[in-house]
């Protein structure tokens, strides 16, 4: 016979008071009334139960992504773009939280990893009355939501830290909602405001800091728009550690005195996994999706993208760095690694066969793709510039599938091994906005004045244009996070000014 496990837990009331119950509902009419029950109903819409009993970090963030319909860039399952517990994975391995658990750092790291904007605070950094005010504020509106670290042992619960979002707020009562991601333990259920603060200002014994909140809200505008950090490879940590480590040594060189020499120094020794760690953001769709015509939404992405991409070429960095890879020394060498790569056909080919991998419901592997029949076409709509149409026919097995890539234009002409006019982002775009968004730090081991000044003018980014200042910024704070969170430094510096 087998053995009988646990079934749920019986909810202490109080301090609780279960939300299906006749006075959590009377809680739920009043405060609906109230006007601050507003966040409720898109998060009650992706309410999630975690899948792992350590996994309510996770399951509260990917619930909370969702409600705030922040596209995640990937793919989930089949061509569906969608928040799942196992996409959460980029600040820490999926089997280190089912073993040990998260930390509010690297929950907070996860979220802007996903694109949201996260202000976090812990309890010893803020106020219960500062707290009630966002309670307030996040359920009073659909557009930000918050998501409480906190210990189960003030409300007489069983276990020991937890995550959870707040759905309400209670106002005559001073009781707020907790949405319980574990329910398979236990209901959603109000308590006492009060309570709560006091579940959270306690210590976790894993990193001997206090427990505390974060607001999550969507940023501005997309996180991305041309350039972001991947770090779906594991070999991103070497590209990360060599440009936030090893960089800013190697320039100490006392060799270096003239610009290019530098631009040598960086990206000589440059790691070939960089390739995988800074991406230009591709849209890839299947042919029978859009035919030959762009969709509003399409053809706005595209001239924002093609905008900041025009900023780029025209800094004087980027002069620099396609001057440097002109040189015949990189191109003869490293022809097949960066010229094969800036030629526009190759990268459809490319592209085209991980879209026809995103859109294959995980079956089979991408080595196993081959895209054929490769067409550049220039789309020309009510007089707007001409925009870039890559149509490519990948072949799996016995099946083909028809996919399409629009591509940003740019008029540049490379000046490198004959390639294509440039309509696309290319290794000297790519690698200017990377130069930009390294920590102005890194250039301060220079020794030669009139060469660090010269720098520093390039680099700078206070005068450029602001939409590529944001591109810029979003990168640098990619780096800063991710390498923080590699070195298990999120929770030790975490603090209410860092927002991203």
């Amino acid at each position: 016979m087998a053995l009988a496990g646990l079934y749920r837990r019986i909810l202490p009331s109080p301090p609780a008071i279960e939300f299906a119950s006749s006075e959590g509902k009377q809680l739920f009419f009043e405060a609906l009334q109230n006007g601050t029950m507003e966040g409720f109903f898109k998060l009650i819409s992706y309410f999630q139960t975690q899948s792992e009993p350590a996994y309510c970090g996770l399951a509260s963030l990917s619930m909370v992504l969702n409600a705030l319909a922040i596209d995640p860039g990937r793919k989930w399952k089949g061509p569906w773009r969608w928040f799942d517990e196992s996409m959460l994975d980029c600040c820490e391995p999926l089997e280190k939280v089912k073993s040990e658990g998260i930390t509010i750092g690297k929950v907070a790291c996860l979220a802007k990893c996903a694109g949201a904007k996260v202000e976090t605070f812990r309890t010893n950094q803020s106020t219960i009355d500062d707290f009630r005010k966002h309670i307030v504020a996040c359920s009073s509106s659909e557009d930000c939501h918050l998501i409480t670290s906190y210990h189960r042992a003030p409300f007489k619960q069983t276990g020991s830290g937890h995550f959870s979002p707040i759905g309400g707020y209670h106002a005559r009562r001073d009781m707020v909602l907790i949405l319980d991601v574990a329910r398979f333990k236990y209901p959603p259920h109000w308590v006492p405001l009060t309570l709560l603060w006091e579940a959270m200002d306690t210590i976790d014994e894993s990193t001997g800091h206090h427990r505390g909140f974060m607001l999550i809200s969507r940023l501005q505008k997309p996180p991305s728009l041309l350039y972001t950090l991947s770090c779906k490879q594991e070999s991103w940590v070497a590209t990360a550690e060599y440009l936030v480590e090893d960089v800013p040594n190697l320039l100490k060189s006392e060799d270096i005195d003239d610009v290019q020499k530098v631009l040598s120094v960086v990206f000589t020794s440059l790691p070939t996994s960089a390739e995988d760690f800074i991406k230009w953001v591709a849209e890839v769709r299947r042919q029978e999706e859009g035919a030959r015509s762009l969709s509003k939404e399409e053809k706005i992405r595209l001239d924002v993208k093609g905008e900041i991409l025009q900023l780029v070429h025209e800094t004087q960095l980027f002069k620099c760095v396609t001057e440097w890879l002109s040189s015949g020394s990189f191109c003869c060498k490293n022809a097949s690694s960066s010229c094969k790569e800036d030629n526009i056909r190759d990268i459809a080919a490319n592209v085209c066969c991980q879209g026809a991998e995103m859109f294959a419901c995980g079956v089979g592997a991408s080595g196993k793709y081959c895209c054929k029949e490769t067409c550049v076409q220039w789309l020309k709509l009510n007089g707007d510039p001409p925009k870039t149409l890559i149509s490519g026919k990948v072949v799996t097995g016995a099946s083909e599938q028809g996919f399409d890539m629009l591509v940003p234009a740019s008029q540049v002409k490379p000046e490198c091994c004959n390639g294509l006019v440039g309509m696309h982002p290319a290794s000297n775009d790519v690698l200017t906005v990377l130069l930009l968004a390294l920590p102005p730090s890194t250039w301060s081991g220079i020794s030669n004045k009139k060469l660090l000044e010269e720098i520093q003018t390039l680099l700078s980014i206070e005068k450029l244009p602001m939409m590529l200042q944001d591109e810029v910024l979003h990168v640098r704070r990619q780096l800063y996070c991710l390498k923080r969170c590699q070195d298990n430094e999120v929770d030790h510096e975490l603090d209410a000014s860092f927002v991203s």
